[in-house]
C-alpha cells in the first residue's frame, strides 16, 4: 500500500474484498514498537481508519521481531505469538514456494511493478533462512489459521475487541484433543489446565465455552461454571456477560437445582458449595457425558466433600480445572488423579512474553524482645482458677507460631518494620506491597 525508505511495502490480506489482516512492515534496523505505533496512529479518524473497519487482526514486524494484535488494542497489550504446532518444514516449503509468471504478472502491476526486480533476485538466490517475520505470517496470516483466530479466538469484553494470546489458542486446542477421548464407562477426559495468574485465565474459559458450543463433535453441550467465592462467580459471570455470553447466575441451591434439572440455561455459574444445598433440597442425577464442568481455581475445590456432591450431581460430566496458583507436590499428584495436566503456562514463561510483570519477593525476619516477667505475671492472673493441666494445656497453645503470631506485641513490632522499610526504600516511588497476616484482625491491626 505504500512504501518508504525505512519501510518494505505494507502487507494487507484480503478476503473476498475484505481487509483481514494488515501488517505494518520495518526494516531490521527499526524497531517493531515503531511499526506498533505507526499501526495504531494510522487506525485514528485522521489516518486511514476505513481500512481498519473489517480488519481482524493486525501485525507490527520487520526481520528479527513480531507482535500482533487486533484493531484498537493498546501497545502494551501487542502479543508474541510462541508457534507449538507448526513444522519447519511445511514452513519453509511455503516460503520457498516459486509463484506462476501470470501471478507476479498481476501482483507486481502499476505502481508496484518496478518492485519485481527486487523480489525476483531475491528468488534467484534459492533458499534463505526462516525470519520471525516468516514465522509470524506463516503462522497466523495462512487462511485456516487466519479465520480460526478471526471466528473462534476473537471476543469483545465490554465492547473491546480482544484476540487469543498463544497460549490460549493452543490450550484450548488441546482440551478440545482431550475431551474427545473417552475412558471404558463412556465418560469424557478431564483435567487441568494451569495458567499463572495475569495470563488471560477468564477469557480463556469464554473462548473455551464458545468452542465447545461449535464444535460439531460434540451435541448441543452444558456448561457449569464453578467458583468457590463470590467475587470469583461474580467476576466470571460479567467477563462472560461482557463478552455477549451471559450466564444464569444460581443464587442459591434450590436455583441451581432449578437451573440444571429443568434445563433452563446451557451456561450456568455457581459456588461449589450450592451442590450440597441443592442435593439436600432432592436427590437430582443427570448422567449426560455432554455436561462440562468448568472449574476456576479448581486446586481449591477438586478434593473436598463439596466437590464429592458435585460429582454425585454430575457423575458423567467432563471436569475441566483452571487454575493460577502455584502448585505444591501433593497438590500436582492429586491432579494426576484428577485427569492429568492439560496445559501449562508457566510464570516464568509469562514473564519471558511480556504478559506480566516480575514477581520481587524479600524474606524479612523481625527481632523480636521478650518481657518474660510481664508475661509471666499476666499468666498467672488470666489463669487464676485453672487446673496444673488446665493451665499447661493453655500455654501448649499459646506457645504455637500460630498463636504468637497474633499477639499485640508481635503484630507491634513488624507493623514498625513494615513502616521503617518503607519510609528508607520506597516511599514516594508508586509502587504496591501486599501484606500477608495469619488472620483478617491481626492485619487490621
Amino acid at each position: 500500500t505504500r512504501s518508504t525508505e525505512t519501510a518494505r511495502p505494507d502487507i494487507v490480506l484480503f478476503v473476498n474484498g475484505i481487509p483481514f489482516a494488515v501488517i505494518e512492515c520495518k526494516s531490521p534496523k527499526v524497531e517493531v514498537e515503531q511499526a506498533i505505533s505507526q499501526s495504531i496512529r494510522n487506525q485514528r479518524d485522521e489516518y486511514v481508519p476505513k481500512l481498519f473497519i473489517y480488519t481482524q487482526i493486525v501485525l507490527g514486524v520487520n526481520k528479527n521481531a513480531a507482535r500482533y494484535a487486533t484493531v484498537g488494542t493498546p501497545a502494551k497489550f501487542w502479543s508474541l505469538w510462541k508457534e507449538r504446532q507448526d513444522k519447519e518444514a511445511a514452513m519453509a516449503q511455503s516460503i520457498h514456494r516459486t509463484l506462476p509468471d501470470e501471478t507476479k504478472d498481476a501482483l507486481f502491476s502499476g505502481e508496484f511493478a518496478t518492485a519485481r526486480r527486487f523480489f525476483d533476485t531475491l528468488e534467484a538466490e534459492g533458499v534463505r533462512e526462516i525470519t520471525e517475520q516468516d514465522r509470524a505470517i506463516y503462522s497466523l496470516c495462512r487462511p485456516e489459521r487466519l479465520l480460526e483466530l478471526v471466528y473462534k479466538f476473537t471476543v469483545f469484553d465490554g465492547g473491546i475487541k480482544k484476540i487469543a494470546r498463544y497460549q490460549q489458542y493452543f490450550a484450548i486446542q488441546r482440551i478440545l484433543t482431550h475431551v474427545k477421548q473417552r475412558d471404558t464407562e463412556g465418560r469424557r477426559r478431564g483435567g487441568i489446565v494451569w495458567h499463572t495468574q495475569g495470563s488471560g485465565k477468564s477469557l480463556t474459559m469464554v473462548m473455551l465455552a464458545r468452542a465447545l458450543a461449535q464444535e460439531p463433535d460434540i451435541h448441543n453441550p452444558r456448561i457449569v461454571l464453578v467458583t468457590d467465592r463470590k467475587d470469583l462467580d461474580k467476576q466470571l459471570k460479567e467477563t462472560f456477560a461482557a463478552c455477549d455470553m451471559a450466564p444464569q447466575r444460581a443464587r442459591t441451591g434450590r436455583d441451581l437445582l432449578e437451573l440444571v434439572s429443568d434445563k433452563k440455561a446451557d451456561l450456568v455459574t455457581t459456588l461449589v458449595h450450592k451442590f450440597d444445598k441443592a442435593l439436600n433440597v432432592k436427590k437430582y442425577r443427570d448422567e449426560s457425558p455432554d455436561i462440562f464442568m468448568l472449574i476456576d481455581e479448581s486446586h481449591r475445590t477438586q478434593f473436598g466433600n463439596f466437590a464429592a456432591r458435585m460429582r454425585q450431581m454430575f457423575p458423567n460430566a467432563c471436569y475441566l480445572g483452571f487454575t493460577g496458583t502455584p502448585l505444591m507436590k501433593k497438590e500436582k499428584n492429586n491432579f494426576a488423579k484428577f485427569g492429568g495436566l492439560i496445559d501449562k503456562y508457566a510464570i516464568d514463561q509469562a514473564v519471558a512474553d511480556g504478559a506480566i510483570v516480575p514477581l520481587l519477593y524479600e524474606g524479612r525476619h523481625v527481632e523480636m524482645e521478650q518481657n518474660e516477667k510481664a508475661i509471666d505475671l499476666w499468666f498467672s492472673r488470666h489463669t487464676q482458677g485453672l487446673t496444673d493441666a488446665q493451665r499447661a494445656d493453655l500455654k501448649k497453645k499459646y506457645a504455637r507460631a500460630e498463636m504468637l503470631n497474633k499477639t499485640d506485641q508481635v503484630i507491634y513490632m513488624r507493623a514498625f518494620d513494615i513502616s521503617e522499610h518503607f519510609r528508607a526504600n520506597w516511599q514516594g516511588t508508586g509502587y504496591k506491597a501486599q501484606l500477608v497476616a495469619p488472620s483478617k484482625a491481626a492485619a487490621l491491626k
